[in-house]
């Protein structure tokens, strides 16, 4: 081992070493920020095309076409954290040989997933959003959108775990500064693209691509270049069995929980395009604000898998605690911030997405139902990163899908059609979150008991 290494390894890691509070924000603030940033340029797309392509374009960025992404981006997501914790918990550990192999396990099972995608999402596109109900007048953007989206999604895969693994390992700076050189780069090329060359949403697609493939190559460079024990070398890139049945334990679950998720957003979605193109508009409009919110929660989800992974992995068991006590309460503070803010400023800001009246009324109703009860969801969040930082995936899974994907889906199903309004669909969210969030209280106390134990028994 060169100096280099074994200084990294030597190195005190804040994460399992230093004050819990403060070692939290050093890690959220670049997530949040980062996570930010990828909203910005995702908000773009919809704020540029709904200002000066017009509401068609800003459904078709935000209907149907974004919910299938979702869903597949989700899945994803959602097993490639099975790499994140296995990777976390092997550097706490400081178990170098299994490190590099589940990294290099993740980096060939994201570009296997990205290529098989890439051809199946760009022939069946049309197909998934005839299923959706999209109305025709959508139908021709959301097919264009959603083409260019799968012919890049290598870049999106890439991106992903290579920032996931970045910040397992305790490094949520380098992916913040990636991503905000890709969000002016994304606006740049949304403008030069729809307002000079006039390629409507096609322009804002292949915009957002462009900025995806030069994140994805800034954070490769990135882990290629590292002296620590998670560099990657790319002739290494392959599956090792070990690490990829640990990688699959822990993430089939959560990303089947993270399809459900979406697969009862697409329900509801279906449900909503029904009512025409002002709610879908409306919908796409208050999303784009609203996962502004979700950004600063999922990076308080984050940090607790990271902190508990790592302090799990080392041994930690009293920080383990300790750090799902500090991340819940920052939280709970930002969640009812956000919320107060929303409900204060919400009717000026949907001005930002559009001028037509009757989108910024249902967008208001919209608002009304859905941000007094973020606070609901914190409990769910933090508990569940938790709970996947020790391993711990099976239970919450099925909370979290009963509680919230069955509830949904079965409210839009027997509800919905006797009274087909935004108001019973949003209410399915907020009714959800409630039940959901009392499951795991619940859960997670009773799991509590065991973390006092000398060996964690799962």
């Amino acid at each position: 081992m060169n100096n280099q290494k074994k200084a990294a390894a030597t190195a005190t890691n804040a994460i399992t070493e230093g004050i819990i509070w403060r070692q939290l924000l050093i890690f959220f603030f670049p997530i949040v920020l980062g996570t930010f940033f990828q909203q910005l340029y995702n908000t773009a797309d919809a704020m540029i095309v709904g200002r000066f392509v017009g509401k068609e374009a800003l459904a078709a960025v935000g209907g149907s076409s974004n919910q299938i992404i979702n869903l597949i981006i989700g899945f994803f997501v959602g097993v490639s954290s099975g790499a994140t914790v296995i990777i976390a918990q092997h550097y706490g550990s400081r178990k170098e040989t299994e490190l590099s192999h589940a990294l290099h396990t993740a980096i060939a099972f994201s570009t296997v997933s990205s290529i098989f995608l890439m051809g199946a999402g760009y022939f069946l596109a049309p197909a998934l959003l005839s299923m959706m109900n999209t109305p025709e007048s959508m139908m021709a953007d959301s097919v264009t959108y959603l083409r260019i989206f799968f012919l890049g999604i290598l870049f999106t895969f890439i991106y992903n775990i290579g920032s996931s693994i970045l910040r397992s390992v305790g490094d949520s700076k380098r992916p913040l500064y990636y991503l905000i050189v890709c969000c002016f780069l994304n606006i740049g090329l949304d403008l030069l693209f729809v307002l000079v060359f006039h390629m409507g949403i096609a322009g804002a697609a292949i915009a957002t691509v462009l900025s995806q493939a030069v994140s994805a190559i800034l954070v490769l460079l990135a882990l290629i270049r590292t002296s620590d024990i998670y560099k990657l070398h790319l002739r290494k890139v392959r599956f090792f069995e070990g690490s990829l049945s640990s990688i699959l334990r822990i993430g089939i679950p959560a990303g089947l929980q993270a399809t459900m998720y979406s697969l009862s957003n697409i329900i509801i979605q279906t449900a909503l395009n029904a009512l025409g193109t002002d709610t879908v508009a409306a919908w796409t409009s208050f999303g784009k604000m609203d996962a502004f919110c979700w950004m600063v929660i999922s990076a308080f989800g984050i940090s607790t898998t990271t902190f508990v992974g790592q302090n799990y992995g080392a041994g930690k068991y009293d920080r383990v605690r300790k750090s799902v006590r500090v991340c819940l309460g920052m939280t709970l503070a930002s969640s009812i911030a956000m919320s107060i803010f929303l409900m204060t400023a919400g009717k000026y800001l949907f001005h930002l997405f559009t001028s037509d009246p009757e989108v910024i009324r249902i967008g208001i109703q919209i608002l009304n139902y859905m941000a007094p009860a973020y606070a609901l969801f914190v409990f769910i969040e933090i508990y569940s990163g938790a709970l996947r930082g020790i391993g711990d995936v099976i239970i919450p899974t099925i909370m979290t899908c009963c509680g919230v994907c069955v509830f949904r889906t079965l409210w839009v199903f027997l509800l919905v059609p006797k009274s087909p309004t935004i108001e019973t669909i949003t209410l399915s969210y907020p009714i959800s979150w409630g039940i959901t969030a009392v499951l795991f209280i619940i859960y997670y106390y009773k799991k509590q008991k065991k973390l006092g134990m000398e060996n964690f028994d799962q």
